[in-house]
């Protein structure tokens, strides 16, 4: 790592394809880190195992579909380090460790555990792997040493575990092996789904990376609007409107301010919004989907960067078990 450096570690769980959320809430943080940051982003294949372990036939098909994803956008192999999570086999042995000596209240309290729970309600996810997630989430972060950790305001708790965990360990083995790592709260705009809920595969409501200009026409056309407008010359108001946020994010300011107008005066009705959107949305993507193309035509540049970043990967994580397994007296 360059001195003066940030470590900064990020993944995402592979239980489908990624959306205009994804770009827009996580990819662009990333594109904008790696330049000056040292930076582990990879594919979260296991903790995708806590919630989709009764098939995870798809796992591999969407692991390979996210590398791909991330490449389009803008992540260089060059200036990230890209892996895969499952190919460092440590990321398991630190969990283990690490299970060792975290107390199960301190899994129990998380907030997501029960809220998860509960939005899950139709699978069975009374199993450790679930409840422990966030300690393997702990021993990924751990074990490259990282300052920082992007992540939204619900994830905080998550980071907070984190530390906690770090402490308990340097003191019981009487050895400063662990940093604490920080939270790094991003500012990122949030994008509605199609029909005015979050944005998730489960509600059906997503625009896809990998979806086709016509895919996309189609489902911008369904797009739920301001429920006032019940008529075209009703009044409106944009900020209750999926697709004004939507136009915020792809339009340029000039233009979301006449929409804004338009709207409220009625001088715009939401079909012709709606195409001015497509428009913007399709010509902001122009570039993306012919790298993407390209990239997905040439499996064995995909598989050189995995090789890659496996190894970087894996010789930090390697440095960091040596010390864990000295302090420990495991070796």
């Amino acid at each position: 790592m360059s001195k003066g450096k940030r470590r900064v570690l990020s993944g995402m769980r592979p239980t489908g394809n990624l959306h205009l959320g994804h770009y827009i809430g996580v990819l662009e943080n990333w594109k904008k880190m790696q330049i000056n940051d040292d930076c582990f982003y990879f594919v979260a294949d296991w903790h995708a195992l806590t919630t989709e372990y009764q098939d995870a036939s798809n796992i591999r098909k969407y692991t390979d579909e996210m590398i791909i994803d991330w490449l389009a956008a803008g992540i260089d192999p060059e200036k990230a380090t890209i892996f895969v999570q499952s190919d460092v086999l440590q990321h398991s042995e630190l969990h283990l460790l690490l299970s060792m000596i975290t107390p199960i209240p301190w899994l129990e309290r998380v907030p997501s555990y029960k809220e998860t729970k509960e939005n899950l309600s139709n699978r069975d996810l009374s199993t450790y792997g679930f409840l422990g997630y966030p300690l393997l989430q702990t021993a990924d972060i751990l074990l490259y040493s990282a300052d920082v950790v992007p992540v939204g305001i619900d994830q905080v708790p998550h980071i907070e575990l984190a530390r906690e965990i770090a402490r308990r360990f340097n003191f019981i083995y009487g050895e400063t092996v662990f940093i604490e790592p920080q939270p790094l709260l991003t500012s990122t705009p949030k994008l509605p789904g199609t029909d005015g809920r979050k944005m998730s595969k489960s509600f059906d409501n997503c625009i896809y990376l990998a979806d086709s200009p016509e895919e996309i026409e189609k489902k911008i056309k369904t797009m739920v609007t301001d429920p006032q407008r019940v008529r075209r010359n009703d009044p409106g108001n944009p900020e209750v409107c999926p697709v004004y946020a939507y136009h915020k994010v792809f339009s340029k300011s000039e233009e979301v301010k006449k929409i804004e107008d338009s709207c409220k005066d009625a001088s715009i009705g939401c079909v012709d919004c709606k195409k001015i959107l497509f428009n913007n949305i399709e010509e902001f993507f122009v570039e993306y989907s012919e790298k993407r193309a390209k990239i997905s035509s040439d499996r064995e540049q995909i598989s050189s960067i995995r090789k890659k970043g496996k190894e970087r990967a894996y010789n930090e994580a390697e440095k960091m078990m040596e010390k864990v397994r000295n302090v420990m007296k495991l070796r």
